[in-house]
């Protein structure tokens, strides 16, 4: 499994916290001490986290199930839209739609709107459109696709989310809260650890901490992926070789009663002419 270690999290510099005056006592566990006025992350207990973490989302993707990745902070948009998208993973870099999970049909209704209207496209109804019209359905299908795009193939609730910054994310914490899916975040001195199903204290604001941690969690899930991907083929060679088995036993029955149905009428001749001989 990929898991990152100590020299890798201090070189990205995922122990620096916040002011101290902007800290959650909630925190406190995963805090090694101050320094200048930041706290500083206990990185032993971040790379003990990565590990549960990371061995969490493995057996997630391992079993088919989809991860929703969420960061809508600058720093963290690109990063996350690589990383996620390295692991075909669904992901939310742009404003968060409130209810996206608890209102999931609705949401789904709006991807279905995208499939809606590049099927226009294809099909010639668009041209029949007048000017205006196409510019009004072009630029609704690219807001839909900057806003929902990254979630078209989410076709049913995610099986856990992925959030850095659990503060500037509340309310996708909450609706999945809500909703019972495990959450896993990047969670930084300033914020609250409590609704969060597996901590990772670590810096949410650089972009290299943001980094080092999402390769430590996406390399176990391609990992996951890829056990998936050869146990399918195991399975279906074990269910080729079965059938095959199964002909060669019918084969071998079918003989073996030919076999015996000839004895049994040689013996029937045999017994015939002894009989025919004695009288």
């Amino acid at each position: 499994m990929s898991i990152t270690n100590f020299d890798q999290l201090l070189e990205a510099g995922v122990h620096f916290g916040h002011l101290k005056r902007k800290w959650n006592p909630a925190m406190a566990p995963y805090i090694f001490m101050e320094r200048n006025g930041i706290h500083i992350i206990d990185l032993y207990k971040t790379v003990a986290k990565v590990e549960d973490a990371a061995a969490a989302l493995k057996q997630i993707a391992k079993s088919g199930k989809k991860v929703l990745f969420v960061a809508t902070k600058k720093q963290a948009k690109q990063v996350v839209a690589e990383k996620a998208a390295s692991v075909n993973m669904p992901y939310v870099i742009e404003r968060w739609p409130g209810g996206m999970l608890t209102n999931f049909p609705t949401i789904r209704k709006a991807v279905k709107k995208m499939t809606t209207i590049d099927k226009m496209t294809k099909d010639g109804t668009f041209d029949n459109l007048s000017k205006r019209e196409k510019l009004q359905v072009t630029r609704q299908r690219a807001k839909l696709e900057k806003t929902l795009g990254s979630i078209a193939d989410l076709t049913r609730l995610p099986s856990a989310l992925f959030v850095v910054d659990v503060m500037k994310e509340h309310i996708a914490v909450r609706e999945a809260n809500r909703l019972g899916i495990p959450v896993f975040a990047m969670v930084d001195t300033n914020s609250d650890p409590s609704n969060i199903d597996y901590v990772i204290p670590a810096n949410d604001d650089a972009t290299k901490s943001i980094e080092v941690i999402l390769n430590a969690v996406c390399g176990a899930m391609q990992e996951g992926l890829e056990e998936r991907k050869a146990e399918k083929i195991d399975t279906d060679a074990a269910e080729g070789e079965a059938p095959k088995k199964e002909k060669k036993t019918r084969v071998a029955k079918k003989e073996r009663t030919k076999k015996e149905d000839d004895e049994a009428l040689n013996a029937n001749v045999a017994e015939k002419f002894l009989k025919d001989t004695e009288e």
